[in-house]
């Protein structure tokens, strides 16, 4: 009972707060233990395919693990000490392990960077994607950030909710070093072709049902908010495997079906041309009204997330 309440107040700081900029965020620290032990690696294994392959796999193994370790351990001792610290400590974890205000909160200041000029949106979105967007025209930059706002729905907010359920902070945790190994060596490039894969895929593997449960979420939250929910649903049904990933498209298939725009297509990343399919259907331009449609699309799928999720949980506890 008491991490669903836990997990309640960590949803509502998000909520009402967003990231709290005062004190250095976990993911910063584990965004240098990833940026050390790849330097290490790099420098203990020799440059060729398999060796990389290997180093890859410890890292992907070794972050995740020590993040689950590190969590469990502050919070056994804090437990050991008083149970009102312990709960503290993970309701403030659970709130910093969510992103769903300050994913609102970036995507929206595009949309008010492209009502001054497109070089400060270029620089906005830049903020927030991994896309080169020095050439982006006005359109490219909502797409973008539509995007992000319907991938990161389900990384950001879903799948955290998920794992939190699941086994408390500590799984959170785990599955936000995963995330951070992926946006930081999970690219198909030539630094990473072989030293990221086993980020890549475990990435894949941890989002796999956690993106379908939000596709179905954001599909409900389109016809609760008087969306194009019939084309959302067979958007999903059409191109929710049009991507490189195995789990962007399944969200972003329904709010390009929602939007009535289509999203994906070819763009430069890090200085290579990355092809890829397209997602919905080209019915009209994208207009900067459609990013704060995806925030109230972000918004109530995370309201819905959690009031199921925490359904379940209670069910569960006490059968």
């Amino acid at each position: 009972m008491w991490i669903v309440i836990s997990n309640l107040l960590g949803f509502l700081l998000d909520l009402c707060l967003g990231d709290p900029i005062w004190i250095k965020h976990p993911v910063v620290l584990i965004g240098k233990a990833i940026s050390n032990s790849e330097k290490m690696l790099r420098k203990l294994f020799p440059k060729n395919a398999k060796s990389e392959l290997i180093a890859g796999l410890i890292l992907a193994i070794s972050i995740p693990v020590l993040s689950f370790l590190v969590s469990s351990i502050i919070l056994y001792f804090a437990y050991k000490i008083n149970f009102i610290l312990f709960f503290i400590i993970h309701t403030f974890w659970a709130y910093q392990i969510l992103a769903t205000r300050c994913l609102e909160q970036e995507s929206r200041k595009v949309f008010y960077a492209l009502q001054e000029n497109l070089e400060q949106a270029r620089k906005q979105i830049a903020r927030i994607v991994g896309r080169e967007t020095s050439n982006l025209n006005s359109e490219e930059i909502i797409k973008a950030c539509v995007e992000t706002v319907a991938e990161n729905t389900s990384d950001g907010v879903i799948a955290p909710l998920c794992y939190l359920m699941l086994g408390g902070v500590p799984l959170g945790f785990f599955y936000k070093a995963i995330n951070t190994l992926d946006s930081m060596a999970g690219y198909r490039n030539k630094k990473y072709q072989y030293f990221g894969t086993a980020s890549a895929k475990l990435d894949d593997i941890a989002n796999f049902l956690p993106s379908r449960i939000c596709a179905i979420f954001m599909i409900i939250s389109a016809k609760l908010l008087n969306f194009n929910f019939k084309s959302a649903y067979k958007i999903f049904l059409r191109d929710r495997n049009n991507h490189l990933s195995p789990n962007s498209a399944q969200t972003e298939s329904v709010i390009a079906g929602a939007l009535g725009i289509q999203l994906g297509g070819t763009h430069v990343y890090f200085g290579e041309l990355v092809e890829k399919q397209t997602i919905g259907d080209n019915l009209r331009h994208a207009e900067p009204e459609d990013i704060l449609k995806a925030n109230q699309l972000l918004m109530l799928t995370a309201i819905l997330a959690f009031i199921i999720f925490s359904i379940l949980k209670l069910v569960f506890i006490f059968l």
